[in-house]
């Protein structure tokens, strides 16, 4: 199970799934991968587990 402070599992699915469909679409690893990782999506956790995914949450207050 993946934990970040302060993120919503909604939050983490987002980003997790964006980081995926950008590196199915050809952008490189942010990091050394592992030899046994090839799923896009696993790649994404690998790298939100790492910390290394430049996408932050900015939520708007509600009155």
């Amino acid at each position: 199970m993946i934990v970040k402070r302060g993120l919503t599992r909604f939050e983490i699915a987002r980003i997790i799934g964006a980081r995926a469909l950008q590196l199915a679409l050809g952008a490189p690893a942010m990091t050394e991968i592992p030899s046994d990782i090839h799923d896009p999506v696993d790649i994404a956790i690998y790298e939100f587990e790492k910390g290394v995914i430049p996408i932050t949450v900015k939520r708007l207050k509600r009155d």
